[in-house]
């Protein structure tokens, strides 16, 4: 798996399960910690819903879990390694005592995204439905893993914009497309070349990689553990681990 530090401190495609303190402050909202889930950019249906803020600001949440809330954007080709690498990170998170979780493309597709297939817009909803889920995750001050194909750039820069400066970190799971064939955990390539499945990512369905990703993880070259303290690194580096005594956030882009 290679490693490159780019930024510091349709029929069915699966997503991808590969192998592989004080006192709380004051209720008026401080405006200088956007909310992770405020109201969403698109904006409700309906005009007779206003928003509500809580009291918990981002700094108590980091004094009661210990580090801030960040979300972890696993991106790249089925095979990559992605679901892999998030639940090797998720655990060793865990076993520091981080309130960590993984979001995983395969899953949310048996519950919250099960009404969605596989076209260009049912793909776009997939990862807009899970954004908000992110964002209420990274505001309730977790550091939340997903693992999900998300092939169009747009969608992963629309989240970006809509949550707090440096609170998503993209990992481009970077593996070359004939070691994820290889690999093939489920077949799936064989069917996509066998004309089963159309639309798979990476052959006949686009792939559009991350222009500036925090990191960039190739699994055929970089070991499990290494993939995972490549990324455990970056998260310290970052300042996102500890409980920030000063009230800094994580770093802006």
């Amino acid at each position: 798996m290679s490693q490159t530090k780019t930024k510091g401190p349709s029929a069915s495609e699966p997503e991808a399960s590969e192998p592989s303190a004080s006192e709380p402050e004051a209720s008026e909202p401080d405006a200088s910690e956007p909310s992770a889930s405020g109201p969403s950019a698109s904006g409700p249906r309906s005009g007779n819903i206003t928003f509500h803020e809580g009291e918990v600001q981002a700094r108590a949440r980091r004094r009661a879990h210990g580090h801030a809330g960040a979300a972890i954007w696993l991106t790249g080709l089925s095979g990559s390694g992605k679901s892999t690498v998030a639940r090797r990170l998720e655990r060793r998170l865990i076993e520091q005592g981080v309130f960590a979780t993984v979001l995983d493309g395969d899953n949310m597709r048996h519950g919250l995204c099960a009404d969605l297939g596989f076209s260009a817009e049912d793909r776009r909803e997939n990862i807009r439905r899970v954004g908000e889920v992110v964002r209420l995750f990274v505001d309730a001050g977790a550091i939340v893993i997903t693992a999900f194909i998300s092939p169009y750039r747009a969608d992963r820069e629309r989240l970006r914009a809509a949550m707090a400066p440096g609170s998503l970190i993209e990992v481009h799971i970077n593996t070359p497309l004939e070691v994820c064939e290889a690999r093939d955990p489920k077949g799936l390539y064989r069917k996509a070349r066998a004309g089963q499945i159309k639309d798979f990512t990476g052959l006949d369905a686009p792939y559009e990689a991350p222009l500036h990703p925090e990191l960039t993880l190739d699994t055929s070259r970089l070991g499990l553990e290494e993939a995972s303290s490549q990324i455990l690194a970056y998260l310290h580096e970052a300042g996102l681990l500890g409980r920030g005594d000063e009230g800094e956030g994580a770093r802006g882009r």
